[in-house]
């Protein structure tokens, strides 16, 4: 047997779940590029959230059918950041809450999570100051050069560090692929470094990008 929920309980706990969404959304935000549709879907998320618990309302069965639905969701999306994981685990957290009834805990969830998002933002929680001088290089050569020990001399007078991480065939086996980890030195000019190296790969296609973990990983 089940409890229904009078409709004052009800539109109270969607209109809380509707302002907890909102400030996560201006939340994320700050200092974040964002896509509108993560946007509506993080001040939305608290609300269903919260009406699936409140229709749950105590049904073992139903709850549990309710988690397996919840678990299916990862294979329908593209893999996200660490921080759009994050704010979704914090909507769903903040939608239960709001769900159960703890309206003002809910809130105080909410606001407590977002202020340390912010103030992890505005003191730059964990950037590294010479982050700009990490790098990733990727030099293509012919099949027929041998790459051990052949840029080292360059990558001495640009890098204090340096290391070799991938070597992989491309263009049907017959050009190498090399991608090394560098740290520049202070005011490095990369154009002088790349020349430098075009002369040792036959003026090659050479790359070098910031580094940066991956999307998907955490």
């Amino acid at each position: 047997m089940t409890s229904v929920i009078s409709v004052s309980d009800f539109l109270l706990c969607i209109g809380c779940s509707l302002l907890i969404g909102l400030i996560m959304a201006f939340c994320y935000m700050f200092r974040s590029r964002c896509t509108r549709s993560f946007l509506v879907t993080l001040a939305l998320l608290p609300t269903v959230v919260c009406v699936v618990i409140m229709m749950v309302n105590g049904n073992v069965g139903t709850g549990v059918a309710v988690a397996g639905a919840f678990s299916l969701v990862r294979f329908r999306s593209a893999p996200g950041t660490a921080k759009e994981i994050t704010m979704l685990f914090l909507a769903m957290g903040a939608g239960l809450l709001a769900g159960m009834g703890y309206l003002g805990f809910a809130l105080l969830f909410t606001l407590i999570v977002c202020l340390l998002n912010l103030l992890y933002h505005c003191f730059d929680f964990g950037f590294k100051k010479n982050g700009a001088r990490y790098k990733t290089l990727n030099i293509t050569i012919p099949e027929d050069l041998d790459y051990s020990g052949v840029f080292e001399s360059v990558l001495q007078d640009y890098a204090t560090s340096w290391e070799l991480v991938r070597v992989k065939t491309t263009n049907m086996g017959s050009m190498f692929q090399l991608t090394y980890q560098l740290t520049l030195k202070a005011a490095v000019n990369e154009k002088e470094m790349i020349d430098k190296l075009r002369c040792r790969n036959g003026n090659l296609e050479i790359a070098v990008s910031k580094q940066e973990t991956a999307a998907a990983e955490l």
